[in-house]
């Protein structure tokens, strides 16, 4: 099928780029090596830079197919510095405090981990594409304002502990739409009486896709070469 018609397509996106650079990338290359004008080219669930991991991006007439694809259930491996907490969770910001984590034992953090399971309330990072006043929260956040986000509803599948190097911890979640990771390594590093923030994060999966099922962005040559030849 070409890329008009509706392609899907599944990488592993590279660290450090933006959703948004993967989806430019290949609405590019579609434009520049098939001579294609006007696509539409959009992907399923952004991914933070920081983070790599599969990453779903529809082509023409498949585009009607991503909100489908962001309403499936998400699988995340996360690595979480404990003791310490940055403005944005992760590691886009220095870190502004930090805590006491030589209490926190392997069993606390698998009990804890337990505690999120279920149906639970959010609230986003500042350092979020969320709205306010019609502004992205992150534009707010970088300019020193204080940003006030409310609470949303969502679910957490399944989280299970996978790794114990204090004061680093590796925990595998399952999620709906919507979980921002970073927020939970907040709220994990609160619920044990200590700080945390995100120091890694993989989607190895969104509904069926899986991470072995992703290209290298090194691989996008292929693609187009199979389509040139197809158009032959």
């Amino acid at each position: 099928m070409s890329f008009t018609e509706g392609r899907i397509l599944y990488f592993n996106k590279p660290l450090n780029w933006t959703s948004f650079a993967l989806v430019k990338r290949i609405r590019s290359r579609i434009s520049r090596e098939l001579e294609i004008k006007k696509i539409k080219v959009g992907h399923a669930g952004t991914l933070d830079p920081l983070a790599t991991g599969v990453m779903i991006i529809c082509t023409g007439k498949a585009t009607k197919l991503i909100e489908s694809f962001q309403y499936q259930t998400k699988e995340y491996v996360a690595t979480i510095q404990l003791g310490a907490t940055t403005p944005s969770f992760d590691l886009e910001t220095e870190i502004d405090q930090t805590y006491p984590f030589e209490h926190i034992t392997k069993e606390q953090v698998e009990e804890t981990l337990k505690t999120f399971i279920g149906t639970i309330e959010q609230t986003p990072p500042a350092y979020s594409a969320c709205k306010v006043n019609g502004e992205r929260a992150y534009d707010l956040a970088r300019k020193g304002e204080e940003v006030e986000l409310k609470p949303k509803i969502l679910v957490i599948d399944d989280i299970e502990l996978i790794d114990y190097q204090l004061p680093v911890v590796k925990v595998r979640v399952v999620c709906s739409k919507g979980t921002y990771i970073r927020a939970l390594a907040r709220d994990i590093g609160t619920a044990l009486g200590s700080g945390g923030h995100l120091i890694g994060l993989i989607r190895t999966r969104i509904g069926d896709i899986r991470l072995e099922d992703c290209l290298e962005i090194e691989q996008v040559d292929e693609i187009f070469k199979e389509e040139i030849k197809n158009k032959e």
